[in-house]
């Protein structure tokens, strides 16, 4: 049986609204429980219909429920894993919505008991915006989940969760979880990173008028800020935990940014136009994956989703 009784949602934003919208649109039926740390949250996304029942705890949230869904910054998932490990019912599955495998791996793994499947994964979908009034039905359409099951995991338990992830609109694909989070590094946590500095550096150059950088960034610096506006309290986590990873992909860049800066100084088009003529086409191949429009982007809604 692929479909669920009982999910519990266990932190109450994007994700985990756009997780309650999806479910609701494709009818399954599902019992839908939540908790959240603020009170305001807990109180909008019941207001929201975005839960049946809102709990102050997340021990209290997963009592019953046949599968929970960690929907926190990656710090934060350990301790809560440890809060809830008694109350878990036996055959659950426990999965996550992490952009750092690894780490939730080692920290959300040693308390889970033995009678349940834990299971993370990564939907790679999600905006800028944070809270449960952001969330939407249709996030995970056509986005990619990648699901990273641990060594003895029960295949049925995996692919009743895979089922679960298709059901909302994703394609999944599974993945070994330490290549997980070099993929990520590339596709996600640099480019975020590479966007926060830029932001920054335009902040610090003073000759630069602040209005001069709001009025002026319908060009490249734009979509900078978009990114740059995501959550912080997940992007530290991110970043703590894919140290490794992200400190590679950041290494290989500087060496790409070299090369760039001596092309530049000395005059070497040939160079540039290859290099951009090059970069050019990967853009290309995402949109004919079906990753992306392009229609043309300013003021453009939310048919672009950023993968987190």
């Amino acid at each position: 049986m692929s479909q669920y009784q009982h999910v519990a949602l266990i932190g109450l934003g994007l994700l985990a609204g756009s997780i309650s919208l999806a479910i609701r649109r494709e009818g399954m039926g599902a019992k839908i429980t939540g908790t959240a740390r603020s009170k305001a949250t807990r109180d909008k996304a019941q207001e929201l219909g975005l839960v049946d029942e809102v709990f102050n705890t997340a021990a209290e949230a997963v009592k019953g429920a046949d599968l929970i869904i960690l929907c926190l910054p990656v710090g934060a998932m350990g301790r809560v894993a440890e809060e809830i490990a008694p109350c878990l019912e036996r055959g659950a599955t426990i999965t996550d919505v992490g952009s750092v495998k690894r780490a939730v791996a080692d920290t959300v793994g040693p308390h889970m008991p033995d009678h349940v499947h834990f299971i993370p994964s990564h939907p790679m979908a999600g905006t800028e915006k944070s809270g449960p009034e952001a969330g939407f039905a249709s996030l995970f359409d056509n986005r990619w989940c990648l699901m990273t099951p641990l060594d003895g995991t029960d295949h049925s338990a995996v692919e009743r969760l895979s089922k679960f992830w298709t059901s909302l609109g994703a394609n999944v694909e599974m993945m070994d979880v330490d290549h997980h989070d070099l993929v990520a590094s590339v596709i996600s946590h640099a480019p975020h990173l590479i966007a926060y500095t830029m932001v920054g550096v335009a902040d610090d150059m003073t000759r630069v008028t602040k209005t001069e950088v709001v009025n002026y960034s319908a060009a490249g610096f734009r979509d900078f800020t978009r990114i740059a506006a995501s959550d912080p309290t997940m992007w530290r986590d991110v970043f703590l935990n894919n140290k490794d990873a992200t400190l590679e992909v950041l290494g290989r860049f500087t060496e790409e940014l070299f090369a760039l800066q001596r092309a530049i100084r000395t005059g070497d088009g040939d160079f540039l136009f290859d290099y951009f003529t090059r970069t050019r086409a990967i853009r290309r191949s995402i949109i004919d994956a079906g990753q992306d429009t392009d229609a043309p982007n300013f003021g453009r809604g939310y048919d672009h989703i950023e993968e987190n």
